[in-house]
C-alpha cells in the first residue's frame, strides 16, 4: 500500500521544518564562503559560524531562516510527493528499471524549481549581509590604519565601531523591492542555474536512496520497499545519497549562489549568466572555487534528508490525518 497524497505532503513538510532549524547555521556558513572572493573574511566554516556569533549573536546564524521555514515546507512536499508520483507512473508491474528511477528524480527536481528559486533568492541576501558588513569593517580597519579617514563608501553605518551587526533587512523588504524594480523575474533570478542544480542531484540522490534503502531485502523488492526498511536503515540512506548528490553538484551550486547575490562587496564579480559566472570564477580564483562550500554541503543535506526519510517512514503524517479524522 501507498501513502496518500495528503499524508506525503505533511511528511514532507514536518520533515523540512525540523532539518532547518538544525542545519541552518551550517548553510548560512556555506553560502558566506561561497561568495567569498578576493579578500578572506572567513577560513572555513568554524572560523565562519565563530565570527558570526561574535558579530551578530546567536540569532545572526539564522538569518534568513524565516524565509526557508516558510517555504521549505512546500518546497519538500513537492519534491517527495512529485517523485513518488513519477515513480507510481513509471513503475511497470510494481517493478521500476533504473531510467524510471532516475527520471522520476528529474521530475521531482523539475517540480520544485517553482518554490525553491525565490526561496533560495531571499533566503541568499540574508544570509549574505553579514559577510558584506563583516566584509566592510575589515576594509574600514585596514584602510584606516593605512591612509587616516575612511572613505565614506566604505565604513558604511554597519561598519562603525560600537554596532557591528548588519544593517536588518528583511524578507519582505527584499521581496517588495525586487517585484517593484525587476518585476517577478526578479525573483526568479537564477533559476536557471537553481534547475542545473537540483534536477541532477534529484536524479543521483532518488534512486541512490531507493536502491540503498532496499539493500537486504531484494527478493521482496518489488513490493513497496518502503513499507518494510527500518528506520534506521532509511535514516543511513537518505543521508549518504544526500551528501553523496550534494557534492556531486556543489560546482553548480557555487554558480547558483553567486548569480543570486545582488549586493556584492568590494572588488567582487558580478555576472551576466551561468557561463560567465563559470568562466570567471575559474579565471579569477581557478577550479578550487567550485569546490568552496562543498564540506558544509554534505552536512546540511545528509542529516536535512535522513530526516525527512525518517519522517517519512515514521509516518507521521498519517498519524496526525488518523488524529484529525
Amino acid at each position: 500500500c501507498t501513502q496518500h497524497l495528503p499524508a506525503k505532503l505533511i511528511n514532507g513538510g514536518v520533515a523540512g521544518l525540523v532539518g532547518v532549524t538544525c542545519v541552518f547555521p551550517i548553510d548560512l556558513a556555506k553560502t558566506r564562503l561561497q561568495n567569498q572572493q578576493g579578500a578572506r573574511v572567513y577560513s572555513g566554516m568554524l572560523d565562519c559560524l565563530t565570527k558570526t556569533i561574535k558579530m551578530e549573536g546567536y540569532f545572526g546564524m539564522y538569518r534568513g531562516a524565516a524565509v526557508n521555514l516558510t517555504l521549505v515546507t512546500p518546497e519538500k512536499a513537492i519534491k517527495l510527493a512529485a517523485n513518488d508520483v513519477f515513480r507510481q507512473k513509471l513503475s511497470k508491474d510494481g517493478k521500476l528499471p533504473l531510467w524510471g528511477e532516475i527520471l522520476a528524480g528529474c521530475g521531482a527536481g523539475t517540480c520544485q524549481v517553482v518554490v525553491t528559486t525565490p526561496m533560495e533568492m531571499l533566503k541568499i541576501q540574508l544570509q549574505d549581509a553579514g559577510r558584506l558588513a563583516a566584509q566592510r569593517t575589515v576594509a574600514a580597519s585596514a584602510s584606516a590604519s593605512a591612509a587616516g579617514p575612511t572613505p565614506s563608501l566604505v565604513a558604511s553605518p554597519a561598519a562603525q565601531p560600537g554596532t557591528n551587526a548588519p544593517p536588518r533587512s528583511s524578507a519582505t523588504r527584499i521581496t517588495l523591492e525586487l517585484l517593484k524594480t525587476r518585476g517577478l523575474r526578479g525573483l526568479y533570478k537564477g533559476a536557471g542555474a537553481t534547475l542545473m542544480r537540483d534536477v541532477p542531484f534529484s536524479m543521483i540522490y532518488f534512486p541512490l536512496f531507493a536502491n540503498l534503502n532496499a539493500v537486504g531485502r531484494t527478493e521482496e523488492r518489488h513490493s513497496n520497499p518502503q513499507e518494510r526498511a527500518p528506520f534506521l536503515q532509511s535514516f543511513v540512506a537518505g543521508c549518504t545519497a544526500g551528501s553523496v548528490a550534494a557534492v556531486a553538484v556543489t560546482p553548480l551550486d557555487v554558480i547558483k549562489t553567486r548569480l543570486q547575490t545582488l549586493q556584492k562587496g568590494e572588488g567582487e564579480d558580478s555576472y551576466k549568466g551561468i557561463i560567465d559566472c563559470a568562466q570567471r570564477i575559474l579565471k579569477r580564483e581557478g577550479p578550487a572555487a567550485f569546490l568552496k562550500g562543498a564540506t558544509c554541503r554534505a552536512l546540511v543535506i545528509a542529516p536535512l534528508f535522513g530526516i525527512a526519510q525518517g519522517v517519512y517512514f515514521l509516518g507521521i503524517g498519517e498519524h496526525m490525518l488518523g488524529l484529525l479524522g
